[in-house]
């Protein structure tokens, strides 16, 4: 009896949980950083959906407790890096975080084991890491840095 008592009562607070809001969002970015396709599909398929505003958000960042621990990986992740908000950023921020991330993926802290497990797909290769480095590493040209579209007069 106190089993099912238990029982009943985990079902209907993991219900209740689920009218907790968790906000997931995808604002409007400024613009993503101009590399070429490959690097593009790389940095999309590993690290847009934590460092981007274009998150692809899955079906358990819809289920508490869990969606709770996403949404607030995905906000801390935006808040060190936004590939969306690239061209935004100041031009020694770039640099600064071009640099960050080839160290960052060539020791694997980046992406996370976690994302990794549950996106097999996000798995960096040697030759992709390779090439992260060194866009991180080489020399910051006119040509990485999108510019921003001008402001119409009114």
């Amino acid at each position: 009896m106190l089993a099912k008592s238990i029982l009943a009562l985990t079902v209907v607070v993991a219900i209740a949980l689920q009218f907790v809001p968790v906000e997931r969002t995808n604002p409007l970015g400024a613009g993503g950083p101009n590399v070429s396709v490959e690097l593009q599909w790389t940095l999309r398929r590993s690290c847009y959906d934590c460092h981007s505003n274009e998150t692809r958000w899955p079906i358990w960042a819809y289920l508490a407790p869990i969606s709770w621990m996403v949404v607030d990986d995905v906000d801390a992740a935006r808040k060190i890096l936004n590939f969306s908000d690239w061209a935004a950023y100041e031009p020694g921020v770039r640099v600064a975080l071009r640099s960050m991330v080839g160290p960052t993926t060539a020791i694997h802290r980046m992406p996370l084991w976690y994302y990794v497990s549950l996106h097999p797909d996000s798995r960096l290769s040697q030759s992709e890491l390779e090439a992260l480095a060194a866009w991180a590493g080489s020399a910051p040209e006119e040509a990485d840095i999108p510019a921003l579209p001008a402001r119409p007069s009114p």
